[in-house]
């Protein structure tokens, strides 16, 4: 029997190789993904990915640093607590020098 192609695990997939002190955006993934147009596919598997443990969604922002995943963790500050406590500076929902800090996974992966 084959396994079935899971869009998700394969954004899983990608977001565990997201180094600690470092962020990507869900339209990066997208398109890495090689589904450019899929970035809100992307927003609701980081959504179902708050009870696997192994998954850093909190390292997943939109395409400017805004922490608009917030909602979806435990409590409204966890994902900026987990971003500080990796050495990101937040003010304002917003990762600080975003540009200096996004994991865009095509460059770093070298696809």
């Amino acid at each position: 029997m084959t396994k079935k192609y899971s869009f998700f695990e394969d954004v899983y997939a990608v977001v565990k190789l997201i180094p600690t002190g470092r962020a990507t955006s869900y339209g990066l993934i997208a398109n890495y993904l090689g589904t450019k147009m899929s970035a809100r596919m992307v927003g609701w598997a980081m959504n179902a990915a708050h009870g696997l443990p192994d998954v850093p969604a909190h390292r997943v922002v939109n395409r400017n640093g805004l922490l608009t995943g917030k909602a979806h963790f435990a409590t409204p500050m966890l994902m900026q607590e987990l971003l500080e406590a990796e050495g990101l500076k937040i003010v304002d929902d917003k990762i600080q020098d975003f540009a200096n800090v996004v994991w865009d996974p095509i460059k770093e992966l070298d696809v």
